[in-house]
């Protein structure tokens, strides 16, 4: 429970830095300030700051995936192949989030 809580405030203050580092280049593209460098460091630690928290989450939700299925092989060795099925598609879900933070990542220092 901790954990989620934990992985819940981590996604809030990937959101909350993503939006301000936004901010702060759309106001220096907009004129108030016209230095470039500036404009395009900003960019890119939004996106290494999306990208870093972004893959917190996932990162941890693996590990309890991976832990909780050898426990479960330790005490039903005979369910391995419904464990390992259910963990493999468990681990690709949480993965997935894992690569909308890369896209969000990528978007951030191309597009935006």
């Amino acid at each position: 429970m901790k954990i989620a809580r934990r992985s819940m405030v981590a996604a809030g203050t990937a959101g909350a830095l993503f939006l301000l580092m936004a901010g702060v280049a759309a106001a220096q593209t907009a004129g108030a300030a016209d230095n470039e460098s500036t404009v395009l460091s900003m960019k890119y630690m939004a996106a290494a700051i999306a990208m870093g928290l972004g893959s917190i989450g996932p990162a941890i939700g693996i590990a309890l995936i991976g832990g909780r299925a050898m426990e479960a092989l330790g005490r039903n060795p005979e369910a391995a192949g419904a464990i390992q099925t259910n963990m493999i598609l468990s681990v690709a879900f949480a993965e997935a989030i894992g690569i909308y933070a890369l896209v969000v990542a990528i978007l951030i220092g191309f597009v935006f």
